[in-house]
């Protein structure tokens, strides 16, 4: 039996490894929607992915995401029912459960992909929703904001879409190993995080960080600019505490600030997962 530890080392490996294509992944997920359909908390699960995956391909924000976990008690749940349904020993009853019993573990294991699946069809790393958005927005308010790392744009597009002036930002370094970059939602100005802190630090007063990657300290040089600006600016950080973004330097360094509007802001990023991300201020 893994610990989640080691099930979030394994999760961590997406960025090297193969992930399921649209084709198979949905279509498979429709097929699992279809043989669960007797039973709505399994289905509430799939219908929550497929919708999600139905907005994101339209190039809007999804909705919040409850916990892509299968109920512990699923399998005894099944067999209740299938008991109440059939006759001891009746070959069709037996057949029904052998099926959705070999079926559970399979559905399980593409539940807890999801996040890979976004990654790997989207370049959607932090799964940003549109009630996030809207609250970030309402944080953000009149004043104007820096994306830095923006990968496709999905905050800084959400954003926009309320009205918020951002400044999207990435190097996109990444676009020959992933699909960082390749589906923009809004026109990301290719810069690195240092210059485009240098660029627009007098023009806003905000600056976005998500899900920087932990091998690298380059959350640390951004944290040191934002320090040395000229301009009282604040840092709104997207990712997992000493976990699965930004270097351990960056989590020990940084001040958190605002704890109780950082709560709100969690409000409508709640994990899905074994990754456990959150927003943080940051100052």
């Amino acid at each position: 039996m893994l610990t989640n530890k080691q099930k979030k080392k394994l999760l961590k490996k997406h960025h090297a490894k193969a992930t399921p294509k649209e084709s198979t992944y949905i279509t498979q997920m429709l097929k699992y929607r279809d043989q669960f359909n007797a039973y709505p908390q399994v289905k509430f699960l799939i219908n929550n992915v497929i919708e999600s995956d139905h907005l994101i391909k339209q190039g809007l924000l999804p909705q919040d995401l409850p916990a892509l976990i299968l109920p512990d008690d699923i399998q005894d749940q099944i067999f209740q029912d299938i008991n109440s349904k059939f006759k001891p020993g009746d070959p069709e009853g037996d057949k029904i459960w052998n099926e959705l019993s070999d079926a559970l573990p399979k559905l399980d294991k593409q539940l807890r992909s999801f996040r890979d699946y976004l990654e790997s069809e989207y370049g959607m790393w932090a799964y940003i929703s549109a009630p996030f958005a809207k609250d970030l927005a309402k944080y953000i308010g009149n004043d104007s904001a820096l994306e830095i790392m923006a990968g496709n744009g999905y905050i800084s597009k959400g954003l926009s879409d309320l009205g918020v002036k951002v400044y999207p930002t990435d190097s996109l370094e990444w676009v020959k190993e992933n699909q960082t970059g390749k589906h923009q939602l809004i026109d990301v100005e290719k810069l690195d995080a240092l210059t485009a802190i240098d660029k627009y630090q007098d023009q806003v007063k905000y600056v976005i960080m998500s899900w920087s990657p932990d091998k690298q300290t380059i959350d640390v040089d951004v944290l040191n600019a934002i320090r040395k600006a000229d301009n009282d600016l604040e840092l709104i950080v997207i990712g997992e505490k000493n976990g699965a973004t930004d270097s351990k330097e960056f989590w020990q360094q940084a001040h958190f600030i605002k704890p109780d509007v950082a709560k709100q802001l969690n409000q409508h990023h709640q994990p899905f997962d074994l990754i456990k991300d959150q927003t943080y201020l940051v100052d």
